[in-house]
């Protein structure tokens, strides 16, 4: 209790003698006009509590977001004819992949040239002229036609392009779409190979967003909940984040729990492999705080900047704690409510520090 009281006053006393410092001064060096404060990049908030997280430290590694992650592979055995797209390439969904050709699906397209040719025929005469039997084979023909090649992976489109005038034909040939945006990130076949039903050919991915699987110990890993904000720390930034889920085994060699980070990515500045530092926030108290770069210290003591009237500021000595996420908590010194110098506290330092020396 004596020391608290020690530096309480000693606070006072500081700020005592800065004001009359500036008393004794003339003009205060800290009174601006209002284009000395946008030109100082000086910027006021009023002092309110916010939540402070513990944060909970862990490496981590970057990995493909596995909900915006495709395979692209072919749905019947068939040849590489040709391809459309290459490793590293930015797809569109429905964009031309790999051209292929398979024998099922040179007779499906036989067969649906030829059951909508006698569909047409069928129709045009119309149910009075044929017999109802007659009339729903044909068009029943017609579509299980329709229905096997897009069970093999063609798009509507193709189908209907199997079917344009003068373009008819049934030799087999398809292609690959890619079913999203995203780039492509595996690529693992040959021009001229056979391939199986199933076989994945291209793997497309959506950079925009990517995991990070942060290793914890078990009896740290329990304290994370889903839905938990995150930092991640990379290329000398923080990177928002969310907890999307906590795995339920432990890693039998390393003894760690698996927690999966959901990261935006859509400045690509992550990529799969990458070793990173996980800060996650677990619990949390509310205690008035200050952007970390709204104290300075003068003469050893931490100080915020105040704001009076007739954009004249005044220095307070205050008695700041923990810090989390960019923001200090303020335990003495200042109320709640008090309008303070968020940013360009250190502008304010130094036309303090220069008035002193002498300088204009």
């Amino acid at each position: 209790m004596n020391h608290l009281f020690q530096r309480a006053s000693c606070a006072l006393m500081f700020s005592l003698a800065m004001s009359a410092a500036f008393a004794q001064q003339a003009p205060n060096p800290l009174t601006l006009d209002a284009r000395a404060i946008r030109d100082a990049g000086i910027v006021v908030a009023k002092l309110s509590p916010r939540e402070l997280a513990e944060e909970i430290k862990a490496p981590g590694e970057v990995k493909v977001d596995a909900y915006s992650t495709v395979l692209v592979s072919p749905r019947i055995e068939s040849m590489v004819l040709s391809r459309q797209a290459k490793l590293g390439d930015v797809v569109k969904a429905g964009q031309p992949l790999v051209t292929l050709s398979s024998v099922q699906v040179a007779e499906t397209q036989g067969a649906l040239i030829v059951a909508e040719q006698e569909w047409r025929r069928v129709s045009a005469l119309g149910s009075q002229a044929v017999s109802g039997r007659r009339y729903t084979e044909v068009q029943v023909q017609r579509d299980q036609a329709r229905a096997r090649l897009r069970a093999y992976g063609l798009s509507d489109g193709q189908i209907q392009g199997v079917l344009r005038a003068g373009s008819a034909r049934a030799d087999g040939s398809y292609a690959l779409l890619s079913p999203t945006d995203g780039r492509i990130t595996t690529d693992q076949f040959l021009v001229g190979e056979r391939v199986d039903a199933g076989r994945a050919l291209f793997t497309v991915v959506k950079e925009d967003s990517v995991w990070v699987e942060a290793q914890m110990p078990p009896f740290e890993a329990e304290r994370v909940a889903t839905g938990a904000t995150a930092r991640v720390l990379a290329h000398q930034q923080s990177l928002s984040g969310k907890v999307v889920q906590r795995s339920h085994q432990t890693d039998e060699k390393t003894r760690t729990v698996a927690v999966r980070i959901a990261v935006d990515n859509s400045r690509d500045l992550l990529h799969p492999g990458e070793l990173v530092d996980a800060r996650i926030a677990v619990g949390g108290r509310s205690a008035l705080a200050v952007p970390s770069e709204a104290v300075v210290l003068l003469q050893n003591q931490s100080t915020v900047f105040v704001a009076g009237g007739g954009g004249t500021f005044e220095p307070v000595a205050v008695q700041v704690g923990e810090s989390r996420d960019g923001w200090v908590e303020i335990r003495q010194g200042l109320k709640p409510g008090v309008s303070y110098v968020s940013k360009g506290a250190f502008a304010l330092k130094a036309r303090l520090l220069r008035s002193q020396l002498g300088e204009d």
